[in-house]
C-alpha cells in the first residue's frame, strides 16, 4: 500500500498541466492497464515487498517522462549539458533502469512455483522476458504513434533524431537486467530472509 500510494502521489502531481497532453496520455494507458492488473490481482498474487519497491522506483520514473515528454525532462537537460551529450537522454536512463529494476518483478512472475529450476536458468529467462517486453513495447510505441496520433507521435516516440533509438533503448533494458541478474545471481547464493 506504501508504494501505490507514493507512486500514486508522484503520478497525480505529474498530471498536473503536463507539458503535452495527449503524449502524456499515451504515455500513460499502459501505466493505467499495470497498475489495474496489479491492483486487481494483489489478493491472489503477492510480489515480494523489494519487487513492489523496484516496480514503484520505475513507475515514479516513467510518471515523471509522462510529465514532460521524455525528450523535455529536466534532469536528462541537465545530464546532457553537464556531459556534452547530444540529446537528452532521461528515456535512456529509463529503459535502463526498465531492465535492472523489473528483472526481479518478471522473475518472481514466471518463476515463483518453479523451485526445482536453477538459478542459471531462471535468471536467463527472466532476462530474456526484460528483451521481450523492451522489444514489445518499442514495437506497441510505433504502432501507437502511427495510428492514434501521428502529430503528437513524435514526442510519444521521443527518438530525438536518432534513428537507432529504438534498438539502443532495447539494448539498455538488457544491459540493466544483466546487471540486474549479476546482483541477483550473487544473492540466490546466499540465505535469504525474503
Amino acid at each position: 500500500m506504501v508504494c501505490l500510494a507514493s507512486w500514486f502521489v508522484v503520478w497525480a502531481i505529474c498530471a498536473i498541466s503536463p507539458y503535452d497532453r495527449m503524449d502524456w496520455l499515451l504515455e500513460n494507458m499502459l501505466t493505467f492497464a499495470a497498475v489495474g492488473v496489479g491492483v486487481g490481482t494483489f489478493s491472489r498474487f503477492r510480489f515480494s515487498d523489494r519487487a513492489y519497491m523496484q516496480m514503484t522506483l520505475f513507475m515514479i520514473l516513467h510518471a515523471i517522462g509522462g510529465h514532460y515528454t521524455y525528450s523535455l525532462v529536466p534532469a536528462g537537460d541537465w545530464m546532457r549539458d553537464a556531459f556534452a551529450l547530444d540529446r537528452n537522454h532521461f528515456d535512456r536512463v529509463v529503459h535502463f533502469a526498465f531492465g535492472l529494476l523489473l528483472l526481479r518483478p518478471m522473475r518472481e512472475l514466471g518463476f515463483r512455483d518453479a523451485p526445482s529450476m536453477g538459478r542459471w536458468a531462471k535468471l536467463y529467462f527472466s532476462t530474456a522476458g526484460v528483451g521481450l517486453w523492451s522489444l514489445l513495447y518499442e514495437v506497441l510505441e510505433w504502432l501507437v504513434a502511427a495510428i492514434v496520433d501521428p502529430a503528437a507521435g513524435t514526442a510519444y516516440l521521443g527518438t530525438q533524431g536518432d534513428p537507432w533509438d529504438a534498438q539502443k533503448d532495447m539494448s539498455l533494458a538488457v544491459l540493466g537486467a544483466f546487471i540486474a541478474s549479476a546482483f541477483q545471481f550473487g544473492r540466490d547464493g546466499k540465505p535469504t530472509t525474503e
